[in-house]
């Protein structure tokens, strides 16, 4: 079966952002490259070269990935919301804990809480205007 990988773009906080996801999910960043990385190929203004070309943080069988937009590209819509990235929890308190540290500074969309349709769900727009839905169906355990 093929996975779903989210991919992010940021207005220069793509560090930061993936620091805080790690202090939420764990594990470790398997690729981390700076557009200095790549200047011979993608030349970026001095500003520019430190900022993230592509982070990737494993979570479960996916992998969360993303990059800083260079200024020259023009700026992400920090209050886009076309999109969200669901969260399935294995648990209650895995939902609960992931909802709490990812909601941290954030804007709460909708409190976790069991819902109609009988999982317990919650939603939010993170620190970093990413929104996020997180889910715990008993009848799934995070499998769907």
């Amino acid at each position: 079966m093929a996975l779903i990988n989210p991919y992010i773009n940021f207005n220069g906080n793509a560090e930061e952002a993936f620091l805080f996801y790690k202090s939420v999910f764990g594990g470790e960043f398997v690729n981390i490259v700076r557009f200095k990385d790549m200047a011979e190929h993608f030349p970026v203004e001095k500003k520019e070269e430190n900022k993230i070309m592509h982070i990737a943080l494993p979570i479960g069988s996916n992998v969360l990935m993303a990059n800083d937009v260079p200024e020259s590209m023009g700026r992400v819509n920090e209050n886009e919301n076309r999109s969200k990235i669901a969260i399935g929890a294995e648990s209650k308190k895995e939902a609960e804990k992931l909802f709490y540290g990812l909601s941290a500074g954030g804007t709460i969309e909708m409190p976790i809480g069991d819902s109609p349709w009988g999982s317990y769900f919650g939603m939010f727009r993170d620190k970093y205007g990413i929104e996020w839905t997180v889910d715990y169906d008993p009848r799934h355990k995070g499998k769907i």
